[in-house]
């Protein structure tokens, strides 16, 4: 594992403390630029290992009267290197690294001085548990990111986190930063979040936060400061909370995700122990938890999505210079209902440009416009902006029913109803007072790009840029190129995507692009299924392997059943053999639902009238699916659309359609995206008789 680790050192210097005192300082730098986190590989852990025994002696000595722990600059480290976890060859190998975390980490509690850690920057994992393996934490107002994201991975906090954290800050708020944040596309911590939570005992400035956090621990080491903790679990949280919310968590769990994922339970296992167990027994259960994962197939399917993730999406197949994309100075969206609003919002916020909306009369105009300033204001009202950028973000915004105020826009997005000749008129008017150098870009979700631009006289400056909902949450954007789109125009959808801080994948334009033509595969094979009397609950059970977030009825319910009948008659109009016509969701779409539901929207089952419909559809003569038959019918069906999208070019590699699942679909990680199920599935080698990766990606069927 230690071949050709990048080394993160560990450097020693004495700061003087009043009274005499002196404060040993360690900090990590593995002498690569900002772009290149610390990481904590055996190299790295052993030779930090050292240097805390040797300050154990020093301090035995009476040398030196604390230690302290930090990064270089903006950064503390990032956990583990997980392209080197991943090579792991044994499940005993992966316990040797789990516990040589828990002797480097926990020497901090024996050095016999205090021990503080300095959160300067950059803070994952590992880097968490740095800190809270310590006895006091410090952290800079800037830090960006401090996360335990383990699960997300298909792991678990395995150098302390599982039991250090509830025991400092209490079991509710550690379910919520080991299991729901991760879970939450992976979701991050602000200083301010870690400072509130209790984890850090004191927040300092950027500008003087070394010189502030040593001044702090000095005043800790001499008795000036006590430390009290606000979270901190007691007797009645430990009597009764404990239990109750682990019971909720596992509930919520079972409702949200299933369960086939294994790494979010055993958290859940080693928050529920840590609650009675010594330090020794939490660690030693953190140990095997982490070996048990690691040498598990959902973690190496989950190391191939993670490097989807973190390396294909940001070298996107197919993207031109990043050097002759245009500037965008002015942003302008036709349109004023939520999405584009949203649109217009995250322009605001991303690229600090000024934005314009229009739409068709005044009184739509100021309802987006209130929505935005409503927005604004409730990022100011959560401490996610301050006053001067709330204050700058609204003199950014306009509105305006003349479209001749778009003249100055470099960029002009459209989210208009789904209807080809609207889409066509409203940019064929546009196009009459921007620039020829503008780019327009559509937000359709099925239409043809190429066909939007049909009467554009210049059709080369238009892309698809396809968002998914909700705009602000959701990572991925489709950028949709046209045979006509131009590489400069291909290029400033791609910067700009980045900007927006989305990953982008290249399209041909092509019908549902990636993940709605899957999606709508699998919508027409569950609505097929059940016109041809099988039941919803056989459709879910057929599906359930897929470890998909939601079934597809659940899904159509979120999207909308007048889309999803939408979005399921322009694949069928696209491609008749292979999508079917649904008889009965029009039917559904007028009903407006499909499950009946109780009063806090929780579903009770399926809706009798619902029933009915497809009842009233289903003929005699056709035989009802079992769910292994239809389970099969949908993985042979998928492998061969994924096949034809590939063999026309849809996209670059089966890799892009993973990346689109798991970021634009909420494809879970821990199966390691939808080619190499189908692999593993046997579906690949019974439709085209061969795979999409060799060798095949370990995972779960």
């Amino acid at each position: 594992m230690s071949a050709d680790e990048v080394v993160t050192h560990s450097f020693v210097r004495d700061i003087p403390l009043t009274g005499g005192k002196v404060l040993a300082l360690v900090t990590l730098d593995n002498g690569r630029d900002h772009t290149r986190p610390n990481t904590l590989g055996p190299v790295t852990l052993l030779e930090l290992g050292r240097v805390y025994d040797e300050l154990t002696a020093r301090a035995a000595r009476g040398e030196i009267h604390a230690v302290a722990t930090t990064g270089k600059p903006f950064i503390l480290a990032a956990g583990a290197d997980l392209s080197k976890v991943s090579d792991i060859p044994s499940q005993a190998a992966a316990k040797k690294l789990a516990q040589l975390g828990h002797f480097v980490l926990g020497k901090q509690a024996d050095f016999g001085v205090p021990s503080f850690v300095f959160i300067n920057g950059l803070a994952l994992g590992g880097g968490v548990e740095i800190g809270l393996n310590a006895d006091y934490r410090t952290v800079d107002a800037s830090v960006p990111a401090f996360a335990l994201p383990e699960v997300f991975l298909g792991l678990i906090p395995g150098w302390g986190g599982a039991y250090l954290l509830p025991n400092l800050i209490g079991i509710e708020n550690a379910l919520k930063v080991v299991i729901e944040n991760p879970l939450k596309q992976n979701r991050m911590l602000k200083a301010k979040d870690v400072l509130e939570l209790g984890i850090a005992d004191a927040m300092f400035s950027s500008i003087n936060f070394l010189e502030d956090s040593i001044r702090w621990a000095d005043q800790v080491v001499s008795g000036t400061i006590k430390v009290k903790r606000p979270n901190e679990p007691g007797k009645l949280e430990r009597l009764a909370k404990w239990d109750i919310a682990i019971g909720i968590a596992r509930k919520s769990l079972e409702s949200k995700i299933g369960t086939v994922p294994k790494s979010p339970y055993k958290a859940l296992e080693l928050l529920a122990g840590a609650k009675r167990a010594t330090k020794a027994e939490g660690f030693a259960a953190e140990d095997e938890a982490l070996a048990e994962l690691i040498a598990g197939d959902q973690f190496q399917a989950s190391i191939y999505a993670f490097n989807l993730v973190q390396k294909r999406a940001k070298r996107p197949a197919g993207a031109p210079d990043k050097k002759i994309a245009r500037p965008v100075t002015k942003v302008g969206v036709i349109g004023a209902g939520l999405m584009a609003s949203q649109f217009a919002l995250l322009f605001l916020r991303r690229l600090q440009v000024p934005v314009v909306i229009t739409d068709i009369d005044q009184a739509r105009v100021d309802k987006g416009l209130d929505y935005i300033r409503g927005e604004i204001a409730t990022l100011l009202s959560k401490g996610r902006i301050v006053r001067d950028e709330a204050n700058r973000l609204n003199a950014l915004l306009t509105g305006t029913t003349n479209r001749a105020d778009f003249a100055d826009c470099d960029w002009v997005i459209e989210a208009v109803f789904e209807e080809l000749g609207v889409k066509q008129e409203v940019f064929g008017d546009i196009e009459n007072y921007v620039s020829p150098e503008a780019v327009l870009a559509t937000n359709t979700s099925s239409l043809s790009v190429e066909q939007i631009g049909a009467k554009l006289k210049n059709p080369e400056r238009l892309v698809g840029f396809h968002f998914f909902n909700p705009v602000a949450v959701m990572p991925l954007i489709e950028v949709v190129k046209t045979p006509a789109t131009n590489d400069e125009t291909l290029s400033t959808a791609m910067v700009t995507a980045a900007k927006l801080k989305k990953n982008a994948v290249i399209t041909r334009d092509t019908p549902g692009f990636v993940v709605n033509r899957i999606l709508a595969k699998v919508l027409g094979e569950a609505m097929h299924a059940v016109d041809t009397g099988t039941s919803f609950e056989t459709v879910d059970a057929a599906v359930k392997p897929f470890g998909l977030p939601m079934t597809p009825f659940v899904l159509l319910e979120l999207v909308g059943l007048k889309v999803g009948a939408h979005v399921l008659d322009t694949h069928h109009s696209a491609f008749p053999d292979r999508f079917f016509d649904s008889r009965s969701l029009h039917e559904l779409a007028d009903l407006g639902r499909i499950y009946e539901k109780d009063g806090k929207g929780n579903i009770k089952g399926v809706d009798k009238a619902a029933l009915k419909i497809v009842a009233s559809h289903s003929k005699g003569n056709e035989k009802p699916q079992t769910a292994a038959e239809l389970q099969v019918r949908i993985e042979d069906g998928l492998a061969d659309e994924v096949k034809r999208m590939l063999d026309d070019g849809v996209v670059s590699a089966a890799e892009d359609i993973d990346l689109c699942l798991v970021l634009g679909a909420g494809y879970p990680f821990h199966m390691g995206g939808l080619t190499p199920y189908l692999d593993r599935s046997g579906a690949s080698q019974r439709v085209f008789g061969g795979t999409f990766h060799t060798p095949p990606i370990a995972g779960v069927v």
